[in-house]
């Protein structure tokens, strides 16, 4: 009897010992677009996600981590195929994806986490040059989503000091927009001349990085360094005539070595935070360049106020034709300020201009919480600007959005 006893003593404790949380939402999108634009006559696109997420926890020092999404869309946005998609590297956003699964391992002041995650860089808020492990989903450029990559990651804390090493074997692209709809913008010469996508060429090794960050009296500050490739695509252009004339882009990704850092340090009146990194390349249709932000920020009652400046040296030009967004927001002024009006309402505007007045974005939003399960945004975004500028291009993709979350 007392054998039965303790034993189910010992189960007991190890259940308690255990535990497991899950969470999810499904979330409606709706935009609505006042203009058309090139290729692309739709006006209204819906999207609609459903997202499910948990945490087990077996033992001490143990946690496994699993988040699923579903997808569906209006707009041929989204992949029909039922499968499970693991890497993110289609054209179109798969219909059903596993976004992370992973296991954390802690044991003193070392962590170690192997499998899919999200890994983030940098202290800036308006943009980070050294966030080299964190492609984006850029099917709407302007409301861009972090994909998770397959990693093993092992951070060691000791003291102020935190040290990061990262490993990266299967490449993770950022996902571009569809030719055929209004996030690309052809030259005018190209109107009329159909453009064949064949696909990506991937890097055939990893990608690695190590950063030391040091919590100091009164600042904080780190270094970083990558060596790996770009998750942004270069594109080399071609030309068929068989069966007809046709355009073809095919998607390739440049070697990249970044050294970088950033740094916090608060004021009386507000903090000042700072980022740069330095990126040199051994593909000889890649850019070498500098990137840099300064910003202030700033929180007082309900207000937060965040704003900077981006800029970009080019010390060797080689590309011809490209896509990156972060480089598309330097040499520019940036701005973020948000307001709580209570526990459940928040309004918020952003804007981005550039230096020389040639393009602009701009976003007003308002949250608000019904309950303690569905959320509404609505926000009005607008774009402004000449055709040659990153921003201006996309001057027709003005838009008002619709958000309803339901959480569970």
């Amino acid at each position: 009897m007392r054998r039965w006893l303790s034993l189910l003593i010992v189960v007991g404790t190890g259940a308690q010992a255990q535990s497991f949380s899950g969470r999810g939402f499904f979330e409606t999108r709706n935009y609505a677009y006042p203009q058309t634009a090139q290729g692309d006559s739709g006006r209204v696109v819906s999207e609609e996600l459903l997202r499910l997420e948990g945490v087990w926890k077996p033992r001490k020092g143990i946690q496994f981590n699993g988040s699923f999404d579903a997808r569906f869309d209006s707009h041929r946005q989204f992949e029909r195929a039922a499968r499970l998609d693991w890497a993110d590297r289609g054209t179109l956003r798969p219909a059903l994806s596993v976004r992370r699964l992973s296991v954390i391992l802690n044991k003193g002041g070392l962590t170690f986490e192997g499998g899919r995650q999200f890994i983030r860089w940098g202290k800036a808020d308006i943009l980070n040059p050294t966030d080299r492990f964190a492609p984006k989903d850029f099917l709407n450029v302007i409301n861009a989503d972090f994909l998770g990559v397959t990693a093993v990651r092992a951070t060691y804390e000791r003291g102020s000091n935190t040290f990061d090493a990262i490993y990266q074997p299967l490449f993770t692209p950022s996902r571009g927009p569809l030719l055929n709809q209004r996030w690309v913008v052809l030259a005018p010469e190209l109107a009329g001349i159909s453009i064949a996508d064949l696909g990506a060429r991937y890097p055939g090794r990893g990608n690695v990085g190590a950063r030391w960050n040091h919590l100091g009296k009164g600042y904080e500050f780190s270094v970083s360094t990558f060596d790996g490739y770009n998750h942004l695509p270069l594109f080399q252009a071609g030309l068929r005539t068989i069966p007809q004339f046709t355009g073809t882009l095919t998607r390739y990704f440049a070697q990249m070595r970044m050294y970088g850092g950033d740094v916090a340090v608060p004021l009386r009146w507000f903090t000042v935070k700072g980022e740069a990194a330095y990126f040199t390349s051994s593909t000889k249709t890649a850019d070498e360049y500098a990137l840099y932000v300064i910003q202030l920020e700033r929180q007082t009652g309900e207000w937060v106020f965040v704003g900077g400046y981006a800029g970009e040296a080019v010390t060797r030009k080689r590309a011809e034709l490209d896509f990156a967004p972060d480089r598309g927001l330097a040499k520019t002024f940036l701005g973020r300020a948000s307001y709580n009006l209570d526990a459940n309402r928040t309004v918020a505007f952003e804007a981005a201009v550039r230096q020389n007045g040639a393009g602009m974005y701009g976003k007003w939003e308002y949250t608000q919480a019904m309950g303690n399960h569905l959320r509404v945004t609505g926000n009005f975004t607008l774009l402004r600007g000449e055709a040659g500028d990153f921003l201006g291009q996309y001057r027709n993709n003005s838009n008002l959005q619709v958000i309803l979350r339901y959480s569970f």
